[in-house]
């Protein structure tokens, strides 16, 4: 386990990088993705929802708006904003971001190793937005945004990464905010056979980020072999679904904190009772960022506080009970707000940690927001521990990074 291979990718041509590499659409506001597009024409957004170029672009999906991707497709390769590689390679990855460099294998992966579990989980999929990538997938062929894989240290790959690290990379950029993304291509026969024996070695592989698009690849895989039965034999392309591994000290996990909009029928005073049922409330002058795991903080009328679960409240055996996302869940937001559940209630929202203490603040004091819960990021090992045991963490438990931009390296399939 994992099955890997390497890949002839599409790649932005040098003097285009800039231009052509994206943040993926659900980044942008429908006119800020507007803007761009009609701006540039080498973005890769126009190979994502081709409808920003024409909204009236009507029909079925399958009619119209995919086969302008694939018109626009073959613009990007007859114009040279995407070059396809002649040559399989696997690649070495390196974002650095604020002062973080994070460096990672971009590979091919089957789609068994998801479907046969030997490739960990630990989030639930929703049905509609598996089948929405998986639509895409299959009429574009275009898979430009890896899941993200981690494991642990392995010394044979960390070698082979830096022998690579001290060349010069294939592709070299920084992206308009300010990321500095790097490529170095492994092609040589010898250093090919290491990886991909390595990784087969490896005794658990964990997805970080991306469980959505790995189901997708995976739904579109079987759809494809059906479509091909007399034909499939495992090995095609579409049996592949773009990965970045990186190792678990590689992975940077940070927490998703909590806004809520109103107290519903609760008063000051009740609410905070209510809390010192479960929780010890230590006031603080400052803003609390947790510091450490079951240490909770929260921001209501005007001032933070830390807030200590009391001995016992949770089974500290339990990989999904003992994570903060599931204390402040089940003992303040679910029995004393009554938010059931988070990833359908108005009432919550979601910011990751990579956002100001002082945002979070700031949006109470202004009154969109009634109150805001700060949590400690769950470690890499919580994350493994949760999917060793077949569980799932909550909805929004964990902000992974890196966030990987679209077009970088492509797999097409078609």
């Amino acid at each position: 386990m994992p099955t890997i291979k390497p890949f002839c990718a599409l790649k932005p041509a040098v003097h285009l990088q800039k231009q052509v590499v994206t943040r993926p659409l659900e980044n942008y506001s429908t006119g800020e993705a507007k803007l761009i597009a009609s701006e540039n024409p080498c973005s890769f957004l126009h190979l994502i929802d081709p409808e920003l170029d024409n909204p009236y672009l009507r029909g079925t999906r399958q009619e119209l708006v995919f086969k302008k991707i694939s018109e626009n497709l073959e613009d990007f390769i007859a114009h040279h904003y995407l070059v396809k590689q002649t040559q399989p390679a696997i690649y070495i990855y390196r974002i650095n971001h604020n002062g973080l460099v994070q460096t990672g294998i971009w590979t091919l992966t089957h789609i068994s190793d998801y479907l046969e579990n030997r490739i960990k989980k630990h989030e639930s999929t929703v049905a509609r937005r598996e089948t929405l990538l998986a639509d895409y997938l299959q009429q574009t062929g275009l898979d430009a945004n890896p899941v993200l894989i981690t494991y642990r240290p392995d010394a044979v790959i960390d070698r082979v990464t830096a022998k690579y690290l001290s060349a010069k990379p294939a592709l070299d950029f920084v992206f308009e905010d300010g990321t500095k993304h790097q490529i170095w291509a492994v092609t040589a026969t010898d250093d090919l056979e290491v990886i991909v024996h390595s990784f087969a070695q490896l005794p658990e592989v964990y997805i970080a980020d991306g469980h959505h698009r790995a189901a997708a690849m995976a739904k579109m895989g079987l759809q494809k072999k059906l479509l091909n039965a007399a034909k499939h034999n495992g090995t095609e392309l579409y049996n592949y679904f773009s990965t970045v591994y990186m190792n678990t000290r590689e992975v940077k996990v940070l927490e998703f904190n909590r806004l809520i909009r109103d107290m519903g029928n609760l008063t000051a005073e009740g609410f905070l009772d209510a809390v010192s049922q479960s929780f010890l409330l230590e006031k603080s002058a400052v803003p609390v960022k947790p510091d450490a795991l079951h240490q909770l903080g929260m921001y209501f009328n005007g001032q933070w506080y830390v807030l200590l679960p009391k001995a016992g409240l949770y089974n500290e055996d339990d990989p999904v009970e003992v994570l903060d996302v599931r204390i402040l869940q089940n003992f303040i937001l679910e029995p004393v707000l009554h938010i059931k559940d988070p990833r359908t209630d108005a009432r919550i929202t979601f910011e990751g940690g990579n956002t100001p203490v002082l945002t979070l603040q700031s949006r109470v004091d202004n009154g969109l927001f009634a109150l805001a819960f700060t949590l400690y990021p769950p470690s890499v090992e919580q994350v493994i521990a949760v999917a060793d045991a077949g569980g799932v963490m909550p909805p929004k438990s964990t902000w992974v990074e890196p966030k990987f931009l679209v077009g970088l390296l492509t797999s097409y399939f078609n």
